[in-house]
């Protein structure tokens, strides 16, 4: 993306009523917000452009298969079965999600750290509600 289209693009969205926008390929990655007036003058606002290339988002998230409950472990009186910090195996159970009677147990895709638990035990989740952040290790 060059200079030029990356103009066009600011003054696309500008004259818009979208106040973020983002764009991601292979090579680059773009994210735009812009503030109204008012925060503009309280926070010496600015619309953000920023630009990188080669370089992946760290953060992923695990998220909800389907709609279902939320439990961390198979039983109230038994630890988690992951907590922030924890170093997940590709295919380990990181929590069951009831659906219709039924426990799931949704496993992790990847090897990864937990950084953050998204949801509370015995909360109501929704399909692709994300449940874990998560950093590939």
């Amino acid at each position: 993306m060059n200079l030029e289209q990356i103009e066009n693009l600011v003054k696309l969205i500008e004259a818009s009523s979208l106040t973020e926008f983002s764009y991601k390929d292979e090579n680059i990655k773009v994210k735009m917000s812009k503030v109204n007036n008012s925060e503009l003058r309280e926070s010496n606002g600015h619309m953000y452009i920023e630009e990188e290339k080669d370089k992946e988002d760290d953060a992923l998230f695990i998220t909800s298969p389907i709609v279902g409950t939320f439990y961390s472990a198979k039983a109230p009186d038994i630890p988690a079965f992951v907590k922030v910090g924890d170093h997940v195996k590709a295919g380990q159970t990181v929590c069951i999600l009831e659906a219709m009677k039924l426990m799931n147990e949704i496993q992790c895709e990847y090897d990864c750290v937990i950084e953050a638990v998204l949801v509370s035990n015995e909360q109501k989740v929704e399909y692709g509600q994300p449940l874990f952040q998560v950093k590939k290790s």
